[in-house]
């Protein structure tokens, strides 16, 4: 029993991955039904608000409330789930719709590398070009962006030179509307990178995680549906028209709610970068499935970009690991009570600095 529960971890991040890869087809296959993007954000949004909502409204929740939030942290979250939430999902389901899943997956791959960058020009991260660490950073992310690049710009031979029936449910727009698709997607990256640093100055403002993300929910549902009503003209783009539709709204809701909860859990279990670590599963689950069993076009272009992508990722994490094995040694040993509770967290960092160790690495996005 005990064997289980320290592999239960594994299992959950697993599981979480084949969710997202799950919600990458799922979303695709609604969007090409006629489900509109901008519609469906403020659905999505809408429905994760409200799945927070009881947890809110609980006494401990109110009194939180009262002692912890002011003008400046409502004025970061509003900021945040505008550039995040609104501007990220937006660019993210468009992309997706333009794409194919798993160039979204693969595309989501990029944000730690694009969170460092970040974080080195706003002085989160340093950058030491004498040290194997620091250099390890700059070439997986030189990687991941070459990868990205190569997912937009290059296609090649269909890999095994197989022929599938079109389907309009199930293959990948091709051509500008293709390019057009990665870039979406890249945008969507940059925008949660810059979730990702916003949320340090939150966490110091809001230290409560849940209050923030029901504050971010529900700020965004409200721009989500202010933009879908200045950009989406037909009212009819309003109604759900299929069980599909309907489904999905309702399934990648509740998903933003339940994965917070799984995510936080393991983040507190093991550490921000043990959950980053398992992020390209995705992409491969996502890719498997696709062209097994629903007929998704693959090109070498492709699958060259995604292992440039995975392997620039796992060099970043790689040299952010062996900066905080370098920092944890060089520091004075803990006392007792200290190592104990630092004994329920990874060995590894996050990708920002110590300063964001409470902020939660969580994936409001597939």
């Amino acid at each position: 029993m005990g064997s289980l529960a320290g592999h239960f971890p594994l299992m959950v991040m697993i599981g979480l991955q084949v969710h997202y890869a799950a919600l990458a087809i799922f979303t695709r296959a609604a969007l090409l039904d006629g489900l509109s993007t901008t519609v469906f954000v403020v659905y999505r949004q809408g429905i994760a608000t409200l799945a927070l909502a009881p947890m809110f409204f609980s006494s401990q929740r109110r009194q939180s409330f009262k002692t912890s939030l002011g003008f400046r942290s409502f004025s970061l979250m509003f900021v945040t789930a505008l550039v995040g939430v609104t501007a990220n999902q937006n660019a993210y389901f468009r992309g997706l719709y333009y794409a194919s899943s798993t160039a979204a997956t693969a595309m989501s791959n990029l944000i730690p590398a694009l969170t460092f960058v970040i974080a080195t020009i706003v002085g989160f991260e340093k950058v030491d070009l004498r040290s194997l660490r620091s250099i390890a950073k700059v070439i997986g992310t030189v990687c991941c962006v070459s990868g990205a690049l190569t997912m937009a710009l290059v296609k090649g031979q269909k890999l095994l030179h197989v022929e599938f029936l079109p389907s309009k449910h199930l293959t990948a727009n091709g051509g500008e509307d293709w390019l057009l698709g990665c870039l979406l997607l890249l945008a969507s990256s940059v925008f949660w990178s810059c979730w990702m640093i916003l949320q340090v100055p939150i966490a110091s403002s809001c230290p409560d995680h849940l209050l923030s993300t029901f504050w971010m929910c529900l700020f965004a549902t409200i721009q989500s549906a202010i933009f879908a009503l200045l950009s989406e003209k037909d009212l009819q783009s309003w109604i759900l028209s299929s069980p599909l539709q309907i489904s999905c709204s309702l399934y990648a809701g509740i998903g933003i709610a339940v994965s917070f909860f799984v995510q936080s859990w393991c983040i507190s279990e093991r550490g921000p970068l043990y959950c980053a670590m398992f992020n390209p599963l995705a992409t491969v689950i996502t890719a498997f499935i696709t062209a097994t069993f629903l007929k998704e076009e693959l090109y070498i272009g492709s699958l060259v970009g995604a292992i440039g992508v995975i392997a620039g990722l796992y060099i970043v994490l790689w040299g952010k690991a062996k900066e905080f094995d370098e920092i944890k040694h060089e520091a004075p040993k803990p006392s007792f009570q200290e190592d104990e509770i630092s004994n329920r967290v990874d060995l590894e960092a996050p990708l920002l600095s110590e300063k964001s160790e409470h902020v939660a690495d969580s994936k409001l996005v597939p």
